[in-house]
């Protein structure tokens, strides 16, 4: 890294849109919710949260209005021990906010599936948000790159064609360049009457890429781990997430061919599923930090997931070091057993228990 960077490297830099969410206070229509509470989401501060937590050093990049809610997004970011000192204020842009019933990712399933009426309900109030302003003159290289790894999503693409241009400027191969982490988290919302083909350009710059099985499909007409593979064969690590099922990753070997690992999920009694694949991506992340083996990264992916599936809201608590490490430690048959419900993270609540006993 080029010594005209931040001298206080971070371990992992997110850069994206954050958003101040109103979660419903009973369950209903939109229309007939009396009321809200108040919570934030955004795909890369959710990760930057989750690793924080964690123990690792994270800086979170954005753009939010100089209002309450841009307030209220960096004060709770922050507290989650996550680096705020490059959000800049946007005195004409508001910060961006969403309403929602349940899972938007649930609700997007569905309507891709053709099934009628999707389960549930979100509406955003974004368009023209002070992160749809971000640009490679407001976000510069340096602050961008100041990390060992720079963590970005797909959702940043679609904001503008300003958030566009900055994509493709810091997804360059260029000297200094930290390692580049891709979640594609493909929202159909987002890209209606865009080209999600630009997504595949911009994972195809990156070192590490997420992406879910039902999203391939959606975004690209891709079907089948290997066939995502086959069209993103330049990442260096890919990680294909089937949902209940697990997720497979293609790691790249010396001789050019790659080591296919695979790890099954974990049996969650869900409450939400919001988050999930953003605590997934931090526990992946967690673990090549670390310099774990692909299968303990994957295993950290799940129970990352795990924490943010068992909590109604988008950040769960993690486990802790040495607990994550003692259930990754396991062997197939072990982990295959294990089953978690609401409150497994918190000290001292059995929360993990075995298939072979009664789950309270």
């Amino acid at each position: 890294m080029s010594a005209d960077l931040h001298a206080d490297v971070a371990d992992v830099v997110c850069l994206g849109e954050s958003m101040v969410t109103f979660a419903p206070s009973s369950p209903g229509r939109l229309a007939d919710v009396p009321a809200f509470s108040r919570g934030i989401g955004g795909a890369e501060s959710n990760v930057a949260c989750s690793l924080a937590r964690v123990g690792h050093t994270a800086r979170w990049i954005s753009r939010v209005g100089a209002d309450g809610f841009g307030d209220h997004l960096v004060a709770e970011i922050a507290a989650a021990g996550v680096d705020v000192s490059y959000v800049r204020r946007d005195p004409d842009r508001p910060t961006g906010i969403y309403f929602r019933t349940a899972g938007e990712r649930e609700g997007e399933e569905r309507e891709r599936e053709g099934a009628g009426q999707p389960l549930s309900e979100v509406v955003y109030y974004r368009a023209g948000s002070a992160a749809s302003a971000m640009s490679p003159r407001l976000v510069p290289r340096e602050r961008a790159w100041s990390g060992r790894v720079l963590h970005l999503t797909g959702i940043t693409a679609a904001l503008s064609d300003d958030c566009h241009t900055l994509m493709r400027e810091l997804t360059a191969r260029a000297p200094g360049r930290p390692l580049l982490s891709f979640d594609v988290n493909y929202r159909t919302a987002l890209w209606r009457g865009r080209d999600s083909r630009l997504l595949l350009d911009l994972a195809r710059g990156c070192d590490l890429v997420f992406v879910g099985e039902d999203e391939a499909v959606a975004a690209w007409g891709l079907r089948g781990a290997d066939a995502v593979r086959a069209a993103l064969p330049e990442p260096a690590v890919l990680v294909v997430k089937q949902g209940s099922a697990g997720a497979t990753a293609y790691a790249r070997q010396p001789d050019g061919g790659d080591a296919v690992t695979f790890e099954p999920a974990l049996d969650v009694d869900v409450v939400a599923s919001v988050g999930a694949g953003d605590a997934f991506a931090a526990g992946f992340l967690s673990g090549t930090l670390r310099g774990l083996s692909v299968a303990a990264r994957l295993r950290h992916g799940h129970l990352m997931a795990a924490a943010a599936l068992t909590v109604p809201g988008d950040l769960g608590t993690p486990p802790s070091r040495e607990r994550a490490d003692g259930l990754v430690a396991l062997d197939a048959g072990a982990w295959g057993t294990l089953r978690f419900g609401p409150g497994w993270t918190d000290t001292g609540t059995p929360g993990t228990v075995r298939a072979e006993v009664p789950h309270p």
